[in-house]
């Protein structure tokens, strides 16, 4: 059975991290390895880790020390990982089979990952709602990172995070790992996680502009042709996340 690494990255966020490591143990895969990187956090989180590390049914291995951001604290947790499949998660599961549904999906055919789709909501309200399908980078797609369910292989061949970005290394990393056409994803048309809403790329106008600038560069730094044809129809996607919001009919919290 191929081990999942899930991993988290923290920063004095024990409220939140807390709930997502709640929703991870009610996980029914059996194979999870959860990896946290933390960045000396002060608020308590440590505690909150170290409670979980001693309850859970799940493996866990962390480890808190200065960082020099987000994407430089996702790649110190992929190199303590050990998983088959890695996925990158800061957020709530939605359904307690969710790394099952990404693990069978990617194992249903010739895939090396899967993605699925999501929501960004506050406890009370869903913001958007994000339901890619597939598609192809030159129409403005692009897989919800936080579903997004890789193998070992793919980092190993494309590399990790590029910490020179802000709010857009993810992005730049699926361009990377897409635009020659070899990762062949699976879909799942379930909504299988929660965004916290006003996270690094979601929290105002301010941040989705940034976002965009970054991801613009993206595309161009990768070789991407009519750059600004795909930043025009991914924004055009984005407005439909919005406006779809409200026709999401499922659990919002858990």
């Amino acid at each position: 059975m191929k081990k999942v690494s899930l991993i988290l990255t923290s920063y004095n966020c024990k409220d939140n991290i807390q709930r997502t490591l709640e929703s991870i143990e009610k996980q029914d895969y059996p194979n999870i390895e959860v990896v946290i990187a933390d960045g000396l956090s002060t608020d308590g989180t440590l505690e909150v880790i170290r409670q979980f590390e001693q309850q859970t049914k799940h493996a866990c291995k962390w480890k808190s020390e200065k960082d020099k951001g987000i994407y430089d604290a996702m790649n110190k947790g992929y190199a303590i990982a050990t998983g088959d499949i890695i996925a990158f998660f800061n957020d709530l599961f939605l359904v307690p089979n969710a790394v099952s549904l990404m693990v069978n999906a990617i194992e249903s055919g010739d895939y090396v990952g899967a993605h699925a789709d999501l929501i960004y909501a506050t406890d009370e309200k869903v913001k958007r709602f994000w339901k890619m399908g597939q598609g192809k980078i030159q129409s403005g797609w692009m897989p919800g990172h936080p579903t997004l369910y890789l193998k070992r292989e793919v980092y190993e061949k494309y590399g990790l995070y590029n910490t020179a970005y802000k709010c857009s290394a993810d992005y730049d990393f699926m361009v990377r790992i897409l635009k020659d056409g070899a990762v062949k994803l699976a879909y799942v048309p379930t909504t299988i996680i929660r965004m916290y809403y006003g996270g690094t790329s979601t929290a105002g106008a301010g941040s989705y502009v940034v976002s965009l600038k970054e991801a613009h560069q993206a595309l161009k730094e990768n070789g991407i042709k009519a750059t600004w044809w795909i930043d025009f129809r991914r924004t055009l996607r984005l407005v439909v996340q919005f406006l779809r919001a409200g026709s999401y009919e499922g659990n919002i919290n858990v």
